[in-house]
């Protein structure tokens, strides 16, 4: 890592892998590492200003280089090894294929590297803890993306927990999805090894660790899980126009027993859809209800309604509806400064290396992600609900 003590300033090289794919490009070059490397870097409490320099590593070469050129990146390669083993790189971030990552965040942590990285970690369980092992022997700074509790609406409802709005917390309820097209008229918004299990994909597979950490994030542990898959789409179209059948699961029902750190049981249910249609006013609502109030929270908007502005609807199936129930909540003020989510965890992610302490969100974290996804997959294939053990490193 440079150092200059004059001007105390340290340089942070990181070697970015993935990054011509849609997460890669938009979210952690375009919209988080390209801004701090713009704005001149960040400012560290004791005065310190800690700047980025972004190695763009991929395997297509003419996409690289045409990235490179275009953000004024100077460097760039596609032999991802190379830049592993290369002595002035300090970070090595990964948004591969999920197949692929493994292999790279161990060659990485092996090397003395940090590593940042998209999720899921691993493809099996058993090999995202021996992640979480390497990365512990290593003693490097690892973070695994968890950009949901980033964002401004599950701030502002991670915000109404701590503040004990709800009262006692008796569930949480999430949708997520929209319609993917099936790629033979309208290309399809998401790569085509998304619907193959064989490449990794998945909506469980790609989900579950999402839905692990925000709701580790805002309710507390996972007990146990219930999932339901399903492959409502059999057959689609890949980038090349060509049909293949689809053999993963493109939806994922899951019900989940959550436990607060007090104690209180709590139930828990995400639908997940790249097969459904968007009727909500985000990609993905979460709704908590308590004693004392209920809010709703999407990826900017939250909206609260406490016990005592709670109107008393009664059922009649015989009239028409004349209240407004949308217009009988408050909006949940942010207070603050919510910039983008990808960046503040990148942010949060630099400060740790250059303190040489841990990231809040590491291997371990990501570890319980692929395990509920795991668990979530066999509860589907036995038809049962799954208790979900402890991870001891």
């Amino acid at each position: 890592m440079g150092t200059n003590s004059v001007t105390a300033t340290k340089t942070i090289r990181i070697a970015m892998n993935g990054i011509t794919g849609r997460m890669g490009y938009r979210q952690h070059l375009l919209r988080s590492i390209l801004p701090i490397r713009d704005a001149g870097g960040f400012t560290l409490a004791d005065g310190t200003r800690v700047q980025v320099e972004p190695i763009l590593v991929g395997r297509n070469e003419a996409k690289i280089r045409e990235l490179a050129e275009l953000h004024k990146v100077s460097e760039w390669s596609t032999d991802l090894d190379a830049v592993i083993n290369d002595p002035t790189v300090d970070v090595v971030f990964d948004a591969s294929m999920t197949s692929l990552r493994a292999a790279t965040l161990k060659k990485a942590m092996r090397a003395g590297k940090h590593i940042f990285t998209e999720k899921p970690t691993a493809e099996t369980l058993e090999e995202a803890i021996e992640l979480a092992r390497i990365g512990k022997e290593a003693g490097v700074t690892a973070g695994v993306v968890h950009d949901k509790l980033y964002l401004p609406g599950l701030v502002k409802l991670r915000r109404l927990v701590d503040e004990g709005f709800f009262g006692r917390i008796l569930s949480i309820r999430g949708e997520f999805g929209y319609w993917v097209f099936e790629g033979d008229i309208q290309a399809a918004q998401r790569p085509s090894w998304n619907y193959r299990k064989e490449d990794g994909g998945g909506m469980t597979t790609d989900m579950f660790c999402h839905w692990n950490y925000v709701l580790e994030g805002i309710i507390g542990k996972v007990k146990s899980v219930n999932a339901k898959t399903a492959t409502h789409i059999p057959a689609r179209w890949d980038e090349q126009g060509k049909e293949y059948k689809a053999t993963a699961d493109d939806a994922s029902y899951g019900i989940f027993e959550l436990e607060t750190p007090g104690g209180d049981e709590v139930i828990g249910q995400i639908n997940s859809s790249w097969a459904v249609r968007v009727y909500r006013d985000e990609l993905v609502e979460f709704q908590i209800d308590g004693t004392h109030g209920s809010a709703v929270a999407g990826l900017n908007k939250c909206v609260a309604q406490q016990r005592a502005h709670t109107p008393k609807p009664v059922w009649n199936p015989d009239l028409p509806v004349t209240e407004s129930f949308r217009s009988q909540w408050l909006e949940v003020p942010a207070n603050a400064d919510l910039d983008n989510g990808f960046k503040l965890q990148w942010e949060e992610f630099l400060r740790d290396v250059v303190a040489g302490r841990e990231h809040r969100f590491g291997l371990l974290s990501a570890a319980r992600g692929v395990q509920l996804a795991e668990l979530g997959l066999q509860s589907n294939d036995e038809r049962r609900t799954i208790d979900i053990p402890e991870i001891v490193l």
